[in-house]
C-alpha cells in the first residue's frame, strides 16, 4: 500500500485548505447542476405500462404508492454475455446493481418527502422475489418482464425491439466511443424519474452509466480516504459471498 506523504500539521493545513476551496466549488457546482436538473421539462406519457409485483398485475401510476413522485431504478438482470461466462446465475440479479442498493438505507424518508423509490428489472417475479429474500432488501420490486419498459427508456438494448441507444447516444455514436459494449444485446444500469398528476404519468428525468453513482454509499465512504477504491474486476461481490470459496458472482457495468 502507498502511503501518502508525511508532512508537518501545517503543512496539512495548508494543503487541506487548498482542497476545501475546491470541494467547495464542486459543491457549489453540484448546486447548480441540480437546479438545472429540476427546471427540466417533462413528457407525458401515453403508454400504460403495465408490470407484475407482489400484488399482481400493476400499472406504472401504481409503482407511486399513492405519492407523487417515483424514483425507478432499473436493476440488471438479463445479461447474456455475463451468463456465458458463467459468472452470472439466471436466478441471481447483477452483482453491481446488487452493491448499489445494498447502499439504500431505509426508505422513511423518501416517503415523507412525497417519493416513492422502486426496483423493476427485466426477470420473472418468481425469480425477483427469491433473490430479494436472498439480499434482504424490503425495496419494492416489479417484473417488466414482456412489456417494453426498459427498452423505451433505453435500460435495455435489442435492436430487434428498438434502436440502440445509451446515454443518449445512439449505435453509430456508441461506436466511436470507450462505449462500444453498450451496443450488445442486454440490460444496462439507469435511474429514470417520474411525477404523475391524479393518474397522468410525466417522465423527467433519466440517468445511466455513472449517473447512478451517488446510490452507491460504500463509494461515498472510501472516497474520504487515502486508499483507492478496491476494483474487484469492475464488479462488487454479493454480500453473502464475502469468504466464500465460490467467490463472488459479476456482470457488466459501467
Amino acid at each position: 500500500m502507498a502511503l501518502p506523504q508525511t508532512v508537518s500539521r501545517q503543512e496539512w493545513l495548508a494543503a487541506r485548505l487548498e482542497l476545501l476551496e475546491r470541494e467547495k466549488e464542486v459543491m457549489r457546482a453540484q448546486d447548480a447542476v441540480t437546479a438545472r436538473r429540476r427546471e427540466l421539462p417533462m413528457v407525458r406519457l401515453e403508454e400504460d405500462y403495465v408490470f407484475e409485483g407482489p400484488d399482481g398485475k400493476a400499472r406504472l401510476v401504481d409503482l407511486f404508492e399513492g405519492r407523487n413522485q417515483l424514483i425507478v431504478y432499473h436493476f440488471m438482470w438479463n445479461n447474456s454475455a455475463a451468463r456465458a461466462r458463467g459468472t452470472q446465475a439466471p436466478d441471481e440479479g447483477c452483482a453491481s446493481c446488487s452493491f448499489t442498493i445494498d447502499g439504500v438505507g431505509r426508505l422513511d424518508h423518501l416517503h415523507a418527502s412525497d417519493t416513492t423509490l422502486a426496483l423493476v428489472s427485466r426477470a420473472p417475479l418468481e425469480a425477483i422475489q427469491n433473490f430479494r429474500a436472498r439480499m434482504g432488501w424490503t425495496i419494492p420490486w416489479y417484473s417488466s418482464a414482456g412489456s417494453t419498459f426498459n427498452f423505451d427508456f433505453h435500460a435495455t438494448n435489442d435492436e430487434s425491439v428498438a434502436p440502440v441507444e445509451f446515454n443518449y447516444k445512439d449505435k453509430a455514436a456508441l461506436q466511436l466511443s470507450p462505449k462500444t459494449a453498450f451496443t450488445v444485446n442486454g440490460d444496462g444500469q439507469a435511474i429514470s424519474v417520474f411525477v404523475r398528476d391524479g393518474d397522468t404519468v410525466f417522465h423527467t428525468y433519466s440517468t445511466y452509466g455513472r449517473g447512478t453513482e451517488f446510490m452507491m454509499g460504500t463509494y461515498q465512504f472510501l472516497d474520504l480516504t487515502p486508499m483507492p477504491r478496491p476494483r474487484y474486476v469492475n464488479q462488487w461481490p454479493y454480500h453473502d459471498t464475502y469468504g466464500s470459496p465460490a467467490g463472488p458472482s459479476h456482470c457488466a457495468h459501467h
